[in-house]
């Protein structure tokens, strides 16, 4: 099939496969040469791999869905487990250890740092926008980056990890990790804007506007447009239609709606049939074991979650319609993921007022002021059993190397050359193959070097032929994940992967072992039956540490430790995460 100008979304959600029609007809030029594609690529925040209708969930996600009725769902797609480590593997097709992000951006950068944790991109890791701007793409970015020391302000000489000095012809939208989706901190160019502060201002509406804008800019060139939306990380932020249109709903809790769950993902074909639903978590609670309050409590947390979901997805709608209406739709590529598995920081109690410090709300006061979740005088997260919800079938969640950590939806929609809309591709993938494919889509590469200084080497492949055919070969067999002291190596259909407690003797880590041909959702440990295997992924650990990452091992930042212990013991679930502001 011949190259077309395309539109790219890359996007996470919920799932009804519907039939779509193909408009659009922009695929040459006026002499009949083929055109590049136009691409967007949309990166959803903190959503699991089931909260999208099309990947199981009870969410109403039905744009997102839409995309993947005209186009694909890959079910093996693996992140980085927590935001900016992730952010910087799709960016610039490198593992983030190898670009010095393998957390998040330092505070301040220490400049005799040149391990993995220094929290700055190197200036010789291109990111895509800068591939494709330097192949005469307009390119353009909205939302979250969270890619930047946090002691950058923008200024000359101090912003050379802003998004305009890393390929963007124009961004828009917050710096750090996490905003108010009312009154954002916002961004634009090099410079801070004053918070938003009118009635009816929603963030995910606002760049959705400006993502829309510009792809109508007049230009002779293709267009890049990066839509980072802070949905559906917190604070849970929506307007009440969209809240309430989940009353009753999520009464049933989080055991019953994880059963209804893989059911669905098995009718799908998103799970295969021998898959068992993974035990509840140590120290998550068991839904029966609450009270009456707070089960009206948690639930209404979970539809304030699921509406802030469902508007993001009506924001995506609009820009497909938009695509549609102008005739650009099937000329476009797109790709939708998000960052890592389901957001677990708020512990078994959720926070009501504010995030990333301690509750000190009983179940009974949050409840006399239930109604404010979900407005702007809340900043609010769900408790940490509907992350496990979030990460169905999977153990775990946000920041664990567990399936429920890593693993989320990613959907690809490009009617010009998808053959078999609607289909799920199988194919093993990771973050890092995604910047590579969009520069393959688009007829360029990632560079060797650049005005004479050697580039990085990237890590990830093209998975265009995994687009065009279901039988193609997937673009790895080998990935290796460390977040923190947590291990994971995946061969083929073979994971090994060890929990490190924090600030322990990384030699008295248990390493456990699974077949995910047989067992996908890592529910059988199979390390003492087969020490064997074992000792052979664990090599293969340490040699892709070593390629990958200097040094290949370390604990954690010490801003992060006190984060998540990583504790799997009863004792350590009800714990939130410390104060802090990222």
């Amino acid at each position: 099939m011949g190259r077309t100008r395309l539109t790219l979304l890359v996007a996470a959600g919920g799932f009804a496969l519907a039939g779509c029609a193909h408009t659009g007809n922009l695929a040459q030029s006026s002499g009949g040469a083929a055109l590049p594609p136009d691409i967007v690529l949309i990166v959803l925040d903190d959503v699991g791999f089931s909260d999208i209708g099309s990947f199981g969930s009870e969410i109403r996600t039905p744009n997102i869905d839409a995309l993947a009725a005209a186009g694909l769902r890959y079910n093996r797609f693996d992140t980085k487990a927590v935001c900016s480590p992730t952010r910087a593997a799709l960016l610039t097709g490198r593992n983030p250890q190898t670009v010095r992000m393998a957390d998040l951006p330092a505070r301040q950068v220490d400049p005799q740092d040149l391990t993995r944790d220094r929290g700055e991109l190197p200036q010789n890791a291109s990111t895509i926008a800068q591939v494709l701007q330097r192949a005469g793409y307009a390119t353009r970015g909205f939302g979250k980056w969270h890619l930047a020391p946090e002691n950058e302000d923008g200024s000359p000489g101090n912003n050379a990890s802003w998004p305009l000095q890393r390929g963007f012809d124009e961004f828009y939208g917050f710096f750090l990790g996490w905003t108010d989706q009312y009154h954002p901190k916002l961004i634009e160019g090099n410079a801070r804007l004053p918070e938003p502060d009118r009635d009816g201002y929603h963030f995910s509406v606002d760049i959705t506007d400006r993502a829309i804008a510009a792809l109508d800019q007049a230009s002779d060139k293709p267009r890049f447009v990066y839509l980072a939306y802070g949905a559906a990380h917190a604070p849970i932020q929506v307007p009440a239609k969209y809240i309430h249109a989940y009353d009753g709903v999520y009464a049933k809790g989080w055991d019953k709606l994880r059963e209804e769950r893989l059911a669905r993902q098995k009718a799908l074909g998103i799970i295969p049939q021998q898959a068992q639903l993974s035990p509840r978590n140590p120290g998550d609670r068991a839904w029966d074991d609450l009270t009456d309050t707070e089960r009206a409590v948690f639930a209404r947390f979970m539809q304030v979650y699921a509406g802030f979901l469902t508007h993001a997805d009506e924001q995506i709608g609009r820009l497909v319609d938009h695509l549609k209406r102008t005739g650009r739709f099937d000329n476009t590529l797109i790709v939708v993921v998000s960052d890592n598995g389901a957001a677990s920081e708020a512990g078994q109690n959720g926070s009501f007022q504010h995030l990333y410090r301690p509750e000190t709300m009983t179940a009974a006061e949050m409840l006399e002021r239930i109604d404010e979740l979900g407005t702007d005088k809340t900043q609010s997260e769900y408790q940490r059993p509907w992350a496990m919800l979030g990460s169905t079938p999977y153990k775990r969640y946000k920041l664990w190397p567990y399936l429920g950590g890593v693993r989320t939806s990613l959907i690809l929609s490009w009617p010009r050359e998808v053959d078999d809309p609607g289909a799920i591709r199988h194919q093993y993938i990771d973050a890092v193959d995604i910047a590579p494919t969009l520069a393959d889509a688009a007829g360029t590469s990632f560079p060797d070097s650049v005005n004479g200084r050697e580039e990085i080497p990237v890590a990830g492949h093209s998975i265009l032929s995994t687009v065009r055919s279901a039988s193609a070969p997937a673009p790895r067999n080998v990935q290796y994940f460390e977040l923190r002291g947590n291990r994971a190596i995946t061969m083929g259909d073979w994971r090994a992967l060890a929990v490190h407690l924090n600030g322990t003797d990384f030699a008295e880590d248990r390493w456990q072992l699974y077949d995910l041909a047989s067992d996908p959702t890592e529910s059988r440990d199979l390390a003492a039956a087969m020490p064997e295997k074992l000792e052979e992924l664990k090599a293969l650990w340490w040699r892709e540490a070593r390629r990958h990452s200097t040094p290949a091992l370390a604990e954690a930042p010490e801003a992060f430790r006190s984060r998540e212990s990583f504790d799997e013991s009863e004792a350590n679930a009800n714990r939130s995460y410390g104060a802090s502001p990222r």
